[in-house]
């Protein structure tokens, strides 16, 4: 028997799968039937074979423009709303039938990124999506587009394809579109390659990524070359899913059954060696949104970056944003860096009565429960070159919360910096 060109695939045990919407969309943005049957195929032949499949759907926006007589995607967020509401149903009710027809039932899971950003919601996400495996059910996965803002939200679902899988704890990501996987250039301009294997963050050096548009924008022929323009979303996925340890092949639709059985088709992301990521670690740097700033001075930057201490309030200058204990925040140098982020073990309104404060003068002078850390190092991630990580072009941060607390302290002679 020949051996497979990636065993890593074709034997893992748990495999998350997102299609795009343009893979499941016609040029008039209905939703093509023999796509939807044609991946419903694929994913059964691999279900047979003894594996657990995910599946993530982009679509629900685009599935429900015809039926609402809309010639084009919305640019507004309430109308997108209501397409997607629209469109859900439609998308999901076409997924039951082509399952069923392999006996596969299926279940509806929507997600926003606040469920993926506040650890009891994680919790709860992954425990339903255990369950359902358990009860052998096909789990469809989408962003919740009719409840989610512009502030808050994915922004694109191979990045939630990325953070499912590590969720789920999946052996293998197959990222989907109409693309056969990454070129070294634009492939419809000259003679691009495409790019069979990519090892490490340095093999992507030299290669521009495009940005693209969502199915339903822009002229036909725009959307045929969707993408093409959006092949920067997916190696951003692929690179997230990489660092949580799980390999990726980023390929086209048609070549769903090839990819799934470990086939040398489309673009191969190796899975990082060494130790596999944290769960909380990975949520918090590519899923959190922070809810304000902590600034620090140098030396709680530098045992905080370099030490990889917790933050004391001795190391805190300034507090911005309107947060609660348990929080995402940001942690800046003296020139506003984002260095780090970390969940917060305090309000924001306060911390300005801790800053520049030793924990044991905290302590003698407010009681016990303040002899603790602003920000524990077990919740705390150093992000990329001093700054915010990588992350899919379009996707939308939440800006920094009102500063309902902007203020700047002294430190306090009596209570020098110190790290844990």
């Amino acid at each position: 028997m020949m051996a497979v060109a990636r065993p890593d695939i074709a034997t893992a045990a748990r495999v998350v799968v997102k299609v795009g919407s343009s893979s499941l969309t016609t040029e008039d943005g209905d939703i093509a039937d023999d796509r939807i049957a044609a991946l419903a195929a694929a994913l059964a032949a691999r279900r047979q074979d003894g594996a657990q499949l995910v599946l993530v759907s982009s679509g629900a926006i685009a599935s429900g423009l015809v039926p609402l007589g809309l010639a084009r995607r919305p640019r507004d967020l309430a109308t997108q709303q209501a397409a997607a509401s629209v469109g859900q149903g439609l998308l999901i009710a076409r997924y039951t039938a082509a399952f069923a027809r392999h006996g596969i039932r299926t279940g509806q899971v929507l997600l926003s990124a606040d469920d993926l950003m506040r650890r009891t919601h994680y919790r709860n996400a992954q425990r339903t999506l255990d369950r359902l495996l358990e009860l052998d059910v096909l789990p469809v996965v989408n962003e919740n587009d009719t409840v989610a803002t512009d502030e808050i939200r994915f922004g694109d679902n191979d990045r939630l394809a990325a953070l499912v899988a590590h969720v789920t704890r999946a052996g293998a990501l197959i990222l989907l579109s109409d693309v056969d996987g990454l070129y070294d250039g634009d492939p419809r301009r000259g003679e691009a390659q495409r790019i069979a294997e990519i090892r490490e963050r340095a093999d992507l050096a030299g290669i521009k990524l495009g940005r693209g548009s969502k199915a339903g924008q822009g002229t036909q022929a725009s959307q045929k070359t969707q993408g093409i323009g959006g092949m920067a979303t997916k190696v951003d996925a692929a690179m997230i899913a990489s660092a949580a340890g799980i390999p990726t092949v980023v390929a086209d639709a048609a070549s769903a059954a090839a990819a799934l059985s470990g086939e040398p088709a489309g673009t191969y992301f190796a899975a990082a060696r060494g130790r596999r990521r944290a769960t909380r670690l990975l949520w918090l740097e590519h899923a959190a949104v922070a809810r304000g700033r902590l600034r620090l001075d140098a030396g709680a930057v530098e045992a905080v970056v370099k030490k990889r201490a917790s933050l004391l309030p001795a190391g805190i200058t300034g507090v911005e944003g309107s947060f609660d204990a348990g929080d995402p925040v940001n942690l800046c140098d003296e020139h506003d860096t984002v260095v780090a982020r970390g969940l917060v073990n305090y309000d924001a309104a306060e911390i300005p009565g801790l800053m520049g404060r030793s924990t044991r003068w905290l302590a003698s002078k407010l009681g016990p429960e303040y002899e603790r850390e602003v920000v524990h190092r077990d919740d705390l991630v150093v992000l990329a070159r001093g700054g915010d990580p990588p992350e899919p072009p379009g996707t939308l941060r939440a800006p920094m919360a009102p500063p309902a607390v902007v203020s700047r302290g002294r430190r306090d002679p009596k209570g020098p910096s110190r790290a844990t």
